[in-house]
């Protein structure tokens, strides 16, 4: 889905925000590196991001952490997404640089947005960016890996505070348990077998 859409990068291209929408994120680890070394880096990113998403009032939809980079579902605020962008990712710079004594930077100069036009393009890429981890061949389901908001989604874990799963449930029905089966099953009828993105 997402290697079909012109990526427009911060600084390369004209961004035009439009208030209300949905955009695909993503920010990958400067030269392929690891962003995220352990649990507790993902741990604290995490932490960053619900901080972040309170401050920029966003809302996150769906979410999976990878070993070299990250992608969310977002509807932002009114001040669009780019200083939020900004704040997420010089923040878990910082944090890793001093975690583990690293210097230099651990992003990659531009981060990835493409904008979500309709509700059919929102549920392909909460499915793609879920499915991530399966595509790696990281594990076999997404329930699986515990750094996506999969697990939360569907019930099987509780949801971290500034996950906002309701808005993309909604989409599937107006019962939760209905709607999270609906999820679920649309989930596991789009695997693929190989992945656009290194683990």
């Amino acid at each position: 889905m997402c290697a079909a859409l012109a990526s427009q990068e911060v600084g390369r291209a004209l961004r035009v925000f439009e208030p209300g929408a949905y955009y695909h994120l993503a920010s990958r680890g400067n030269n392929g590196q690891s962003i995220f070394h352990d649990d507790l880096d993902c741990l604290d990113f995490l932490r960053w991001l619900s901080r972040t998403v309170v401050q920029q009032e966003w809302r996150v939809v769906t979410y999976c952490l990878m070993t070299n980079h990250y992608h969310l579902l977002v509807r932002p605020g009114e001040a669009g997404f780019g200083a939020g962008m900004q704040l997420l990712n010089s923040g878990h710079a910082r944090r890793m640089n001093r975690r583990h004594g690293r210097t230099g930077h651990l992003f990659r100069n531009h981060y990835s947005w493409w904008p979500v036009e309709r509700d059919s393009h929102l549920l392909e890429a909460a499915r793609y960016i879920v499915l991530n981890p399966v595509r790696a061949g990281i594990c076999k389901r997404p329930e699986q890996w515990r750094w996506s908001s999969y697990r939360a989604t569907v019930d099987l874990e509780h949801p971290l505070d500034f996950f906002a799963a309701s808005q993309l449930l909604a989409l599937f029905g107006a019962r939760p348990g209905k709607a999270r089966a609906a999820f679920r099953d649309f989930v596991a009828a789009g695997h693929v077998s190989v992945s656009d993105t290194e683990t």
